[in-house]
Order: C-alpha cells, then structure tokens, then sequence
C-alpha cells in the first residue's frame, strides 16, 4: 500500500474533531446508513429510479421495468414500503406504488449527476 494517500505524521485538530463528534452524537447516522443499505441493492435503486420518471407505477409495471418477476418485484417493494420509501395503493385487484417524499426523487438525481459528473473528469 502506497503512503501517498496517508498523513506521514499523527496529529489532529482537537476542537475540530471534538465539534464534529458532539454534532455526529445528535444525527441519526445509523438511519442515513440503513436508507443508503437499502438503495444499494441494484433493483432497488431501479425501483426508486423508475418512481422518480412516473408518479405512480403497478407492480407489474415494475416487474417488467427491472427485468423479474412479479414476486421478486414485491419483495423489493414490501422492503422499500416498511423503509418508507414507497407508499401504496390499491385499486381493485392492482396495487400501484409511489415515492412516499420528495426526498428520495432528489437523492437519486444528486447521486446520477454526481456520477456523470465523476466520469467526465477522468
């Protein structure tokens, strides 16, 4: 392992540090990670992309969009659904899906821009 990416001496800035910890003892980090756990299973985060395009999707549609079957697109929905992400509905014999808050139409697209713009520096 190279040290160019290493502090070649140990010393820290103690107020600094000492500030961010007492601020990190009064945020709920371990909800921030839950939520980033479980957008980082690929159909789900499809899911959550495929609800930023439409207000409301079935599950069928859903199923259809990530390429698996209705089961499969049910599990991933019931998760996203007790995480809060997605809401429900039904309507007869469908259920249609949407993105409970606005928040995560807006996480989605800073993440998706972020990335493009990574890629167009290197």
């Amino acid at each position: 392992m190279s040290n160019k990416d290493m502090c070649e001496i140990f010393c820290y800035d103690e107020e600094k540090v000492n500030r961010i910890q007492e601020d990190l003892q009064q945020q709920d980090i371990s909800s921030a990670a839950q939520l980033f756990k479980i957008l980082a299973d690929e159909n789900r985060a499809k899911i959550s992309y495929a609800l930023c395009q439409e207000d409301e999707l079935c599950v069928c549609d859903i199923a259809n969009i990530i390429g698996s079957s209705i089961a499969t697109a049910s599990h991933h929905l019931r998760i996203l659904h007790k995480q809060r992400i997605v809401t429900y509905r039904k309507e007869g014999k469908l259920a249609f899906y949407s993105l409970e808050n606005e928040q995560i139409k807006q996480l989605m697209t800073i993440t998706l821009v972020q990335k493009k713009e990574v890629e167009a520096s290197v």
